[in-house]
């Protein structure tokens, strides 16, 4: 069963990092396109996927392979942007409220419980129809990062609890270590696999949300991401008009995206599991 289990893990993980190199080597891809990504009728309009539009074109006469190599390229920053900041408050708010615990843990949980139960998208889209026409997608990864800790904090600050009680605490105390010296050397690596799993969460949550964004016409839809490209494609109609290549390309590409980040994230996390690794080892 072990086995079977473990086996599970690793083509899961195999399956998800193949879709992921993939998409990324179609980002890489964008620093070679012929075409401006902002300018229209750069190429003959509503052509089906022939040469050399592999992919066809749209009604705005751009070429559907190139749009979504930039697409994927800045939906993966924008969630990189997203999950990196949002780490970052996460790992300071959790170490800080588990390791002090008291009065400081008390007011930082309900700052965090204050974000956890606000209507995040309701919130996103009066901000983002406030700021349309500022948001580029650097922007949206900023202001998703601000609303995308909480969850998170809560998780890793439990970790940070269970360790102060741990008997490594109290000897580095009693050694003279600093807290500082006493959190990067023996709480981080610790819960670095949490964070690292965590940060693949956040970003498919990131590009997901930007995706419902763009759909609501909410941001700056001349730069493509894989949400604006939907969103194009649903302005000029093009299920009605049987431009499947237009549609369907963007709905797959984000599809495999948002499952091969979910599909990294729990296969990192149950590997690096310390139960998960105890069993594997039979101890």
């Amino acid at each position: 069963m072990k086995m079977l289990k473990d086996l599970f893990i690793y083509y899961k993980f195999k399956v998800s990092f193949i879709i992921l190199a993939l998409l990324a080597t179609l980002a890489l891809l964008s620093v070679f396109s012929p075409y401006d990504p902002l300018r229209l009728l750069q190429v003959p309009c509503d052509r089906s996927p022939c040469w050399p539009y592999i992919l066809g074109t749209t009604s705005r006469g751009q070429d559907v392979f190139w749009q979504a190599t930039f697409a994927i390229r800045n939906s993966l920053i924008l969630g990189i942007i997203a999950a990196g900041l949002s780490r970052v408050i996460a790992i300071i708010i959790s170490f800080v409220a588990g390791y002090k615990g008291g009065f400081i843990d008390r007011a930082l949980m309900m700052v965090t419980d204050g974000f956890l139960v606000i209507p995040i998208l309701l919130i996103l889209v009066m901000v983002s129809a406030l700021l349309k026409e500022a948001l580029t997608y650097v922007k949206v990864g900023f202001l998703l990062a601000f609303f995308g800790w909480a969850w998170d904090t809560r998780t890793i600050r439990s970790q940070i609890l269970s360790l102060r009680e741990r008997e490594f605490t109290q000897t580095s105390i009693l050694s003279g270590n600093s807290t500082l010296s006493l959190v990067l050397k023996e709480y981080l690596p610790f819960v670095l696999p949490l964070i690292l799993s965590t940060f693949i969460s956040a970003m498919a949550w990131a590009i997901g949300m930007e995706a419902t964004l763009a759909f609501l016409g909410l941001t700056r839809l001349e730069v493509p991401t894989l949400g604006t490209m939907i969103k194009w494609a649903l302005t000029y109609q093009a299920i009605l008009q049987g431009h499947w290549w237009w549609i369907w390309t963007p709905v797959v590409l984000i599809i495999l995206l948002i499952i091969g980040l979910y599909w990294f994230s729990v296969s990192i996390s149950e590997y690096l599991d310390p139960r998960v690794r105890i069993q594997r080892i039979g101890l």
